[in-house]
């Protein structure tokens, strides 16, 4: 990947960290995530469904509370954007089974956005019946089809646009963290780009240069930006714009997960490798790159298309969605002191302000009417919305 890399800046001159931050995870032949296991305790870093079964659970009655709230479509299609292993997934679609009385006169469907061939099927193995032969295509849009252990048909594709338009719920768990970002640091010449060159003493390494003059992403900072030094995703850009204009047009609703900020912070962009920070230019494709999500960037890029709840701290949001009273549940449940250990451990790593408590941040994007009741034509199939409190972002209503 190094090679690859210097290569490239010896052809063409020094690189965007977009560029950079691309190449280096989503390469075909090097990259990252095509060819590393970078989740659990042996991979590079662990996400919260890793840490503990209760947040996928919540998260799925959040869906099923707001599918409810909205009027009880008769179908729905649950998107996610990059799934991971399939972990949060499948905490979710369990949930599903366990309300199935709730939900039998519902048709649910699963749409998974990946990238990585090698992750799909990860999650293949994960959520399918194995019974039932996967399907695969390299065609068409869908990629690969099937249908999960609980019998419900399941897509994969490698882009958001693809995915069929329908009333949908989208979750993007630490999915807007890995997208590339550009750098940005203020001069007394003005806003210059943060590039990637090659170290002219050692040729073997890369350094941070900035560019000369201005360059074109520079349009994504805001005229009264204070901050001396911003980082901006336009790729986030361009999926909250599919998403807000999807949610009004067909129904539905957004649920993003990720650590960030409001747009307070200035240089977040870092490494990890086997659970520890590693230097970003430092031997390229062996470790994780990642950049806090600019929450006000998102809103900002909803233009004003839906509603947008948060972002609060994931320790109110999981609070709020019963957490506390799950956790009893399934402690009173266990007698292995074992197990009992490890849904205490879980609980900590999820709720304390010191470790992803106030780290990480919960935001929702739904229809403007959902928040101010049925102004609006229902579709067939649809009862009439209430304009009750969103879950998570209020104390949960429905039990």
């Amino acid at each position: 990947m190094l090679r690859h890399l210097t290569y490239k800046i010896k052809s063409t001159g020094p690189i965007t960290v977009a560029e950079y931050m691309k190449e280096v995870l989503t390469n075909p032949a090097k990259g990252y995530y095509v060819h590393h296991d970078m989740l659990g305790e042996k991979g590079d870093f662990i996400t919260s469904p890793e840490i503990s079964q209760i947040f996928g659970e919540l998260l799925g009655i959040w869906f099923v509370s707001e599918w409810i709230a909205a009027g009880k479509n008769e179908a729905f299609q649950l998107v996610e954007l990059g799934p991971g292993r399939g972990t949060l997934m499948g905490d979710i679609l369990r949930v599903f089974s366990q309300l199935r009385s709730v939900l039998k006169n519902c048709d649910i469907s699963i749409h998974l956005v990946e990238v990585s061939q090698k992750l799909s099927n990860t999650q293949a193995l994960a959520l399918t019946e194995e019974k039932t032969p996967l399907e695969r295509s390299t065609e068409s849009p869908v990629y690969m089809k099937g249908v999960t252990k609980s019998g419900l048909p399941i897509s994969w594709y490698r882009d958001l646009h693809d995915v069929p338009q329908g009333y949908s719920f989208y979750l993007a768990h630490e999915f807007f963290d890995v997208l590339p970002v550009h750098k940005f640091q203020k001069t007394p010449q003005g806003w210059r780009e943060v590039l990637v060159d090659i170290d002219p003493q050692v040729s073997d390494k890369l350094r941070f240069v900035l560019a000369p003059c201005a360059t074109p992403a520079e349009a994504f900072i805001q005229p009264d930006e204070t901050r001396d030094h911003v980082e901006v995703c336009p790729d986030a850009g361009v999926i909250i714009e599919e998403l807000s204009q999807r949610i009004p047009l067909t129904g539905g609703a957004a649920l993003i997960a990720d650590y960030g900020h409001d747009g307070t912070k200035t240089d977040t962009f870092r490494g990890f490798c086997d659970h520890q920070l590693h230097d970003v230019l430092i031997a390229p494709g062996t470790a994780d790159l990642t950049a806090d999500v600019d929450f006000s960037y998102l809103r900002r890029m909803a233009q004003g298309k839906v509603a947008c709840l948060g972002p609060i701290e994931q320790h109110t949001f999981l609070r709020n969605m019963g957490i506390d009273v799950r956790l009893k549940i399934l402690l009173d449940k266990s007698h292995e002191p074992s197990m009992r250990h490890q849904l205490l451990q879980g609980y900590s790593m999820l709720m304390s302000p010191e470790k992803m408590g106030e780290r990480f941040n919960f935001l929702a994007f739904l229809p403007h009417q959902r928040l101010h009741g049925g102004n609006h034509q229902t579709s067939a199939g649809q009862s009439k919305p209430s304009a009750s409190p969103v879950a998570g972002f209020g104390d949960l209503v429905w039990r």
